[in-house]
């Protein structure tokens, strides 16, 4: 018996101590829908199969999700087709959400799901990440800032900390070469006014390959030069050698 992606969903959420109502799988189950049909004319994902889809995007992005997010501003940087942001929001339905990225085509999908999914207190912002954090709308504006993907942490702390408003948190969702990340990185934090508060292994259901969740913390106010232009924090990385 096929199941359905709502009961993959649930069955391997459980495995990973997450629950969810029956209106946040029928989100769930559309949001897939969605991103299936649409990646069909773009390429918006490398893997279509409900259970990869359940458990890589979906579940992946929820383990970003802290008890303290509840009525918070976040700002989900690079989101492309809305991880970690949107499953968050579904999960966390007061989670005031920002998703910000540098291709209009993908936000237009986005705009159709937070439609389809009649989503409140969540909108899509057309820009570079650099630009986002010297713009005065969004700068120091965040409780939270979500990245996923993106970039290495050296380059990625540039785009996200300057978002992040003091006291608030910068959450990474990382890969197996995480603790090399945190190595390379750690300076340009500092620079930044961020302090690594944890850098916790993660495991999905079913899956053994290494990912992490860098958990760092705002403590001083981003000095006014960062973020640099578009394009130099990738070229040339702060606190590289």
């Amino acid at each position: 018996m096929t199941l359905t992606f709502e009961e993959i969903l649930a069955a391997r959420g459980a495995e990973a101590g997450l629950s969810f109502t029956p209106r946040q799988l029928e989100q769930f189950g559309k949001y897939y829908a969605l991103l299936v049909e649409t990646n069909k004319v773009m390429n918006l994902t490398a893997i279509t199969e409900p259970e990869e889809v359940a458990v890589k995007h979906m579940i992946d992005s929820l383990l970003a999700w802290e008890a303290g997010m509840e009525g918070k501003l976040l700002a989900d940087v690079g989101t492309g087709a809305g991880f970690p942001g949107v499953p968050l929001k579904i999960y966390c339905p007061n989670l005031k959400v920002v998703l910000i990225d540098s291709l209009g085509k993908r936000l237009k999908f986005l705009q159709q799901v937070i439609g389809a999914l009649e989503l409140k207190d969540i909108c899509c912002e057309h820009l570079r990440a650099e630009d986002a954090g010297r713009n005065p709308k969004h700068r120091e504006k965040y409780d939270f800032v979500t990245a996923r993907a993106v970039a290495r942490l050296s380059v990625l702390s540039e785009y996200c900390l300057p978002l992040v408003k003091k006291g608030g948190q910068f959450i990474a969702l990382k890969g197996s070469k995480y603790a090399d990340e945190i190595a390379e990185g750690s300076e340009a934090v500092k620079i930044l006014g961020g302090k690594i508060i944890s850098a916790e292994p993660v495991k999905l259901p079913g899956l053994d390959d290494g990912r992490a969740i860098i958990k760092i913390s705002k403590i001083k106010t981003t000095p006014a030069q960062y973020p640099r232009k578009a394009g130099t924090p990738e070229k040339q990385p702060l606190g590289s050698r």
